[in-house]
């Protein structure tokens, strides 16, 4: 189902930015990690905001 994620999958926000990782998921939020100038960066997301990433290759 679209917009469904899983720990593990890689996500984006719908208006672009860094790819990330989904971490942990509540009911209406996604905490997801990515790297920033090699520092480990998180933060939690309304599930709404944020798109499968897809690789364009």
């Amino acid at each position: 189902m679209a917009g469904e994620f899983e720990v593990g999958d890689t996500v984006q926000l719908k208006s672009g930015g860094d790819v990330m990782t989904v971490e942990k998921m509540e009911s209406e939020t996604v905490t997801c990690v990515w790297m920033q100038e090699k520092k480990v960066m998180r933060d939690t997301f309304v599930r709404a905001t944020l798109e499968k990433f897809t690789p364009a290759w």
